[in-house]
């Protein structure tokens, strides 16, 4: 029989029958671990939580996706030149602008978000992105309020990087401490599933009025309707947010009753919130976030939101046949993502990460030297190149970041270290690309960019632990019914002594 600490008992036979959880689990054996310390998720609630996450995600990453398949258009609008190169870059730097505001919004909402709950702040980063969404879809053009066009255009971008300082941290917190352990990667990569969506809806959108109203009809007035739609998005999301519970871990935790299963002690609440405290005591594990995340962001960036640029202004191809090619591959991306996000459960997230980072190293100049080729079939082959090493990641990344911080410090930990990285590698990423092609002469550059990301990549993987099927640190195992926590309370109880 187990000690008083084991309020229920299970047979040995169970821990058979789930040897994927329990081979990890008795590794860190902690008797004074109680069955009703174990968190059971509820199925229909995991749902709503992965649901309202994924489309707040999507709601962000339709807004850049938006910005940047009409950055030619917002140039022509808001930045009128001689120069269609100076539009262009004019139209990337106010991109980036929000990034630049985007590490504020993180060193703000993110320990918020641990002080006050994640619903909390996760309602109000939607709220702030429908706002500055809509509202760039009202602004006047250069040509009717002057100087006051880009100034504005500029003033809701700012809310947007804000708001979303707040939102990648909050989300992927949300859906790590609702889901399983050991369905922690198919879960998260929903969230990601949510970005490819975003940027499907924005790639299809612009495609679509491109096709009805042509490059004079898109810069008159139809480039609005985009950022119109995005408001009563965002309030179908924000609905959707406020119907949901506090995760289960950040109950615990707020109810100073956590029983971790790396430490026997209820964890120490009294940091939560603690902007300082990240950066004292968590230094190391921001600098790997920003690692993964620089990686990360400038491949993404790259392929998703500068490469439709890139076909059209360095290679000719016309606006409308890059977006259709890209979409193709995002939707590709799409129907595979959770098989990646399994894969990860199933084998971890460091051997996952690991192939998205040095596919992008060993494939990306090949596949830019197929995308000069010309030919349909050569840039759908360059594309799905870059594409499967981006799906690795994807799939992968929303389930392996939460993982890196104690429940006490994610949200904030995680919106500081990803946004810092968003900022200065992930935002930039167009922007530098289209400077160092004009500098260099070649329109190679993004591939030896993207490479030197890639290696970056590769070493913080390498060093990172993996954390596949394991409890999130500072919070209590996960399970997915009563029989697994029995077990588990089983497995960790003492060795009896005869």
């Amino acid at each position: 029989m187990a000690g008083p600490d084991h309020d229920e008992v299970a047979d040995p036979a169970a821990v058979k029958r789930h040897p994927a959880l329990f081979r990890t689990i008795r590794q860190r054996r902690n008797p004074k671990l109680r069955r009703s310390d174990i968190t059971v998720t509820d199925d229909a609630a995991v749902k709503r939580a992965v649901k309202a996450a994924a489309l707040g995600n999507a709601m962000e990453w339709y807004d850049f996706g938006i910005y940047a398949y009409l950055a030619a258009t917002i140039g022509r609008v808001f930045f009128p030149s001689e120069s269609p190169t100076v539009q262009l870059l004019s139209s990337f730097a106010t991109f980036a602008v929000a990034f630049f505001v985007r590490p504020i919004g993180g060193m703000v909402l993110g320990p918020m978000g641990d002080k006050i709950g994640r619903k909390k702040i996760l309602s109000l980063t939607m709220l702030m992105m429908a706002i500055g969404t809509f509202c760039i879809g009202l602004i006047p053009s250069f040509d009717t309020i002057g100087f006051w066009a880009p100034v504005l255009l500029i003033l809701f971008r700012l809310i947007q990087g804000f708001s979303t300082g707040g939102e990648y941290g909050g989300a992927s917190t949300f859906i790590a401490e609702y889901a399983p352990d050991k369905r922690r990667g198919y879960f998260g990569s929903f969230l990601e599933m949510g970005t490819l969506a975003g940027y499907v809806g924005a790639a299809g959108l612009v495609t679509l009025l491109t096709e009805l109203v042509g490059s004079d009809g898109l810069d008159s007035w139809a480039w609005r309707l985009p950022y119109l739609v995005g408001g009563p998005l965002g309030i179908v999301g924000l609905y959707l947010r406020l119907r949901l519970d506090e995760t289960p871990a950040f109950q615990k935790l707020e109810a100073g009753n956590v029983r971790a299963s790396e430490a026997a002690d209820p964890v120490e609440t009294s940091a939560k919130g603690d902007l300082g405290n990240i950066f004292r005591r968590y230094w190391p594990t921001l600098i790997l976030c920003i690692a993964l995340v620089g990686a990360y962001n400038i491949t993404d960036y790259m392929l998703l939101s500068y490469m439709p640029t890139y076909l059209s202004d360095e290679l000719g191809y016309s606006t409308t046949h890059g977006l259709v090619v890209l979409l193709g591959v995002m939707v590709v991306q799409m129907l595979v993502i959770n098989r990646v996000g399994v894969l990860s459960d199933r084998y971890g997230r460091k051997p996952l990460l690991m192939a998205g980072m040095t596919g992008f190293f060993v494939l990306s100049l090949p596949a830019f030297l197929l995308l000069r080729e010309g030919a349909i079939w050569a840039v759908i082959v360059g594309l799905a190149m870059l594409g499967i090493s981006l799906v690795c990641l994807l799939g992968t990344m929303s389930a392996a970041l939460p993982a890196l911080f104690p429940t006490e410090a994610r949200y904030g930990g995680l919106s500081v270290g990803y946004n810092l990285s968003a900022s200065i590698f992930g935002g930039t990423t167009p922007f530098v690309l289209t400077g160092l092609i004009s500098l260099a002469g070649t329109n190679l550059m993004p591939a030896f960019y993207s490479m030197a990301a890639a290696l970056v990549g590769v070493i913080a993987v390498a060093v990172m632990k993996e954390t596949a099927r394991l409890p999130l640190e500072g919070s209590p195992p996960s399970v997915e019914t009563r029989e697994e926590a029995a077990a588990l309370a089983h497995a960790q109880a003492p060795e009896p002594r005869f």
